[in-house]
């Protein structure tokens, strides 16, 4: 095949792109636009071809499957679901184990960059809690997020976008005149057969693995400095579910850094409270313990802080903000009871918990006398601390980052619109065309999330990360120019030439080859750039390889989709790693010893499977 101008220019601008995202200086969204507005302007592609990729169905259901994660955070299902499964873990290793297992799972039916956002605040408070170090926990949140999201259709992005491509080529191939159905499209568990044997075999090595692999650096929850030890007074509700449960059998007992300390029931004060003790509806449980448990604990359903007073209380509290508030010399707090210094009236908040420096507070928390230097754990509203952060009443005021109520009332509905989901782009809807159904069973499925209050419209729109839409949405318009400038068909070429010694062998070692140069292809690409933009331009290549070595094409689409999102090594390889770089406190050797060995050996499961004949 000649080389002609476009695919020279191609060419240039590609290599130059992937340059900049191996360099990491600027944000892989502005470096593909670019590359796409290049290519646009010397002629590679008209504007048909470069706007394609935004209205490609995969790039929309992305985007929509933001909603429905939305929809599972703020409704506090996915921390129901967790803590069903991960329960109150005490060593590393069993800590890693319940751990991995529901994130892989929840990974599998929901987009699993969200599913790591909700869960990284849960890891980083449980770790300062019980002093495991947060690098041993963080990597194998991301990894075991992406092993289970590589078990079916809506687990990744990259999925997604390989399912779209497919959708793109059957249209070339239906307006050429050919036969669309020599085009295979993924179904819900297509990627079924090999994604679970990679999750099974990935997360097993993740839990066995990563007490001899992951970094030792100690967390915050070590340093004995750190810690500071609150009183908390929670109420109990009606509705709560510890009502008539024992102290042990409701969770209450070994929390870590936690421990109740009394129970207030009417004028009656138990103390030295054992793991037989019942609790019922209205007590007043008083706590002391860290301020991550505290906070953790303010979350769970049915226990409110003690100054909301039932008619005020709503259960979900979406303007409300968590604030850590340390009382000055000069405050009128000082010297009075916090049920006497009417801190709602003044300052429309609650007393969540008290710190007070070198001292455990005694008494009910409304008899508390303050004095300058105690810290309040404040419930208020979003504009509490832009108004007294200036205040000479307090020293300080800082806002937490967790909300302190999830609506819980829905996390059922949540669920069950997340169930109804997945069954119907598994079975189908009637009438509509195989390719679009993952994009209007999730759009049916983000309505109802925000129609039935799971989540507001706000949370939505600020769930949706369009900075991944923009890389998928470009990246389509690049692999569009890739195959019109004869780039693709070209490098396509190649890889078969590189493997025809193999060939000649044996079609079965041929086979396997070109299985693993593009599976090999895809993880280099990934290695240096997003996934989901290695996955849109390894694509067009494998697949006229495919052509060309008259192989079947769903198990090469199958390879790129698997190879694309199962690269560990980098950071940047996949988003939910350079997610927990930072706080997990990770250098670039940390993924290359951890995740190197998982990247060959997820190969080697992937192409095994795939050659062993199981997708048909």
């Amino acid at each position: 095949m000649s080389v002609d101008l476009d695919m020279m220019i191609t060419g240039g601008v590609v290599l130059c792109m992937l340059a900049l995202l191996a360099l990491s200086r600027y944000g892989a969204d502005l470096i593909i636009m670019g590359a796409l507005t290049a290519l646009l302007v010397f002629g590679v592609i008209d504007a048909s071809q470069a706007i394609q990729g935004f209205a490609n169905p995969a790039v929309l259901t992305v985007g929509l499957l933001y909603v429905v994660a939305c929809g599972m955070r703020e409704t506090g299902a996915i921390q129901l679901i967790s803590a069903k499964l991960m329960g109150n873990a005490r060593t590393e290793r069993s800590a890693r184990i319940r751990l991995v297992i529901p994130v892989a799972f929840l990974s599998a039916f929901a987009n699993n960059t969200p599913i790591v956002a909700s869960f990284m605040p849960m890891v980083t408070s449980f770790s300062k809690r019980t002093g495991i170090p947060v690098s041993r926990l963080l990597m194998p949140l991301s990894f075991a997020a992406i092993l289970g999201g590589l078990t079916t259709l809506i687990g990744t992005s990259t999925t997604l976008v390989v399912a779209g491509l497919l959708i793109e080529k059957r249209k070339v191939v239906s307006e050429a005149g050919l036969d669309p159905e020599s085009i295979p499209l993924f179904g819900f568990f297509t990627v079924t057969p090999v994604g679970l044997a990679m999750a099974i075999i990935g997360c097993t090595y993740v839990a066995l693995f990563g007490g001899a692999l992951l970094p030792k650096s100690a967390s915050k929850g070590e340093q004995a400095g750190d810690r500071r030890e609150y009183t908390a007074n929670l109420r109990v509700e009606t509705d709560s579910p510890v009502v008539n449960r024992t102290v042990e059998a409701a969770g209450l007992r070994h929390l870590p850094g936690l421990f109740l300390a009394r129970i207030e029931r009417g004028d009656e004060t138990i103390t030295a409270v054992g793991p037989d003790q019942m609790i019922h509806a209205n007590d007043v449980l008083v706590f002391v313990g860290a301020l991550e448990s505290v906070v953790d604990l303010q979350t769970r359903k049915g226990l409110v802080p003690t100054g909301l007073e039932k008619e005020q209380f709503t259960g979900y509290r979406p303007s409300q903000r968590l604030i850590e508030a340390v009382i000055s010399a000069g405050s009128p707090l000082v010297g009075r009871t916090i049920r006497a210094a009417g801190i709602r009236s003044r300052y429309d908040a609650v007393v969540v918990a008290v710190h007070r420096h070198g001292h455990r507070i005694e008494g009910k928390i409304g008899d508390i006398k303050l004095r300058a230097g105690d810290t309040l754990l404040l419930e208020g509203g979003n504009d509490f601390a832009a108004k007294f952060r200036d205040s000479s009443e307090f020293y300080l005021v800082s806002e937490l980052e967790d909300a302190p109520s999830p609506r819980y009332e829905r996390a059922l509905l949540a669920i069950g619109i997340l169930i109804a989901f997945v069954l119907l782009v598994s079975i189908g809807l009637p009438g509509i065309f195989e390719a679009n159904q993952a994009m209007i069973a999730a759009m049916i499925a983000a309505g109802l999330m925000i129609a039935t209050r799971c989540c507001t419209g706000p949370q939505a729109r600020r769930a949706v990360d369009f900075q991944v839409l923009a890389v998928i949405g470009g990246a389509f318009g690049i692999g569009a120019a890739m195959q019109s400038s004869g780039l693709a068909p070209l490098m396509a070429e190649w890889m078969v030439g590189a493997v025809e010694p193999l060939r000649a062998m044996s079609p079965m070692l041929g086979k396997l080859g070109l299985m693993a140069a593009v599976y090999l292809t895809t993880v280099l690409f990934t290695t240096f750039i997003t996934n989901n933009a290695a996955a849109v331009l390894v694509f067009p290549i494998a697949i006229d390889a495919a052509e060309h070595a008259q192989m079947e094409l769903l198990p090469i689409a199958v390879l790129v989709a698997m190879a694309s999102s199962a690269e560990f090594t980098t950071p940047i390889g996949y988003q939910t790693n350079l997610m927990v770089a930072g706080p997990g406190g990770y250098r670039w050797m940390d993924y290359a010893r951890f995740g190197g060995p998982l990247t060959i050996v997820m190969g080697i499961v992937a192409i095994g499977v795939v050659a062993s004949g199981v997708l048909g």
